[in-house]
């Protein structure tokens, strides 16, 4: 095709959109909409996917180790017991308990971290153990319990504090964890890490069916737009097919008709969505917080702006056109 008929009828593509304007308004309107949807809902998305992020960090397990207050007061069975080993004032013996001194519990915390899934572990001795257990109780019952900082008389193991990065692996990650040597009990919310999972799942689920829906409205908006041009200028085309124009020649108006469309209403939907974000987001950050601020995710929007836009009018266009010229053009020409 030649550079000169490109432009011609790159040029009756735009002015399509002119001679059809009140058309052109109402599908810009409805794909504006759809996008403003589509841009809230990936918002709304992000900012679930943030918070449910912080959930998940908070939502922690405690791996209590095998060490000498385990053996000293834990109802369990002791380790490998060496008969021929002196016992301490206690009736302990080393060979009782698996995790002898904070070096052995660290190297332990080290053989968590390696296991798949597992964000961060932080070592909990027993003496900071009881700090934060004593933190929570009034005055009368820290006295009350004031015995407990005597020697051996804290009850509590030292324990890692691990975090996991797919809360969906976490039960698998807990079975993993238990199976290192000198792991005792865990501490966990178990449920709430399926719900967190399953939450989720929903927003994803429920984030793709409204972008297909959305998507597909968008194709019969344009497509409509389309029709209504194309039997305005039904005579110039059959004319056309009868003095050899490819088909090719009469759709590319058509297509670019449809990409103009789809990217004034992408520019627009990316404005109105700046200002509703905003609004929005005043009255939330004063409620719940921080959110995600409309600059991190600003490129983005607008790439998938273009992206649906220019894709909808083009699938758009080119369905419309092929059904017309198949059908109703051919006849035109035979005239």
């Amino acid at each position: 095709m030649k550079l000169g008929s490109l432009r011609y009828l790159l040029k009756e593509g735009v002015k399509n959109t002119w001679t059809n304007r009140l058309m052109t308004i109402a599908s810009v309107g409805v794909l504006v909409a759809c996008m403003v949807i589509i841009g809230l809902a990936v918002m709304i998305s992000e900012n679930v996917n943030m918070a449910m992020g912080n959930l998940e960090k908070q939502n922690v397990v405690m791996a209590y180790m095998k060490d000498y207050s385990w053996a000293l007061y834990g109802d369990n069975t002791p380790e490998t017991t060496n008969k021929k080993e002196k016992p301490d004032k206690n009736g302990i013996r080393k060979s009782d308990y698996v995790i002898h001194s904070e070096a052995e519990a660290l190297a332990l915390c080290k053989e968590i971290e390696k296991i798949p899934n597992v964000a961060s572990v932080t070592f909990i001795s027993s003496a900071e153990g009881l700090e934060t257990a004593t933190q929570a109780m009034d005055e009368s019952q820290k006295k009350y319990f004031s015995f407990l900082k005597e020697e051996n008389g804290n009850p509590l193991s030292c324990a890692a504090k691990v975090a996991m990065t797919d809360m969906s692996l976490f039960d698998q990650t807990v079975k993993e964890i238990e199976k290192l040597n000198g792991i005792d009990t865990i501490q966990s919310n178990g449920d709430l890490a399926e719900k967190l999972a399953a939450i989720e799942n929903g927003i994803a689920v429920a984030g793709i069916w409204i972008i297909a829906i959305l998507m597909i409205i968008s194709l019969v908006i344009v497509s409509n737009t389309i029709r209504v041009t194309m039997y305005t200028r039904k005579l110039e085309i059959s004319i056309m097919k009868a003095v050899g124009a490819t088909d090719t020649f009469i759709r590319l108006p058509f297509v670019v008709e449809g990409m103009v469309i789809g990217i004034i209403s992408a520019l627009i939907a990316e404005g109105l969505l700046y200002c509703c974000y905003r609004i929005a987001t005043e009255t939330i950050i004063k409620t719940f917080g921080n959110v995600i601020a409309f600059g991190e995710m600003a490129w983005l929007l607008v790439l998938m702006f273009l992206g649906i836009g220019i894709l909808s009018g083009v699938i758009g266009s080119l369905i419309m056109i092929s059904k017309y010229l198949r059908k109703e053009g051919s006849e035109f020409a035979a005239i």
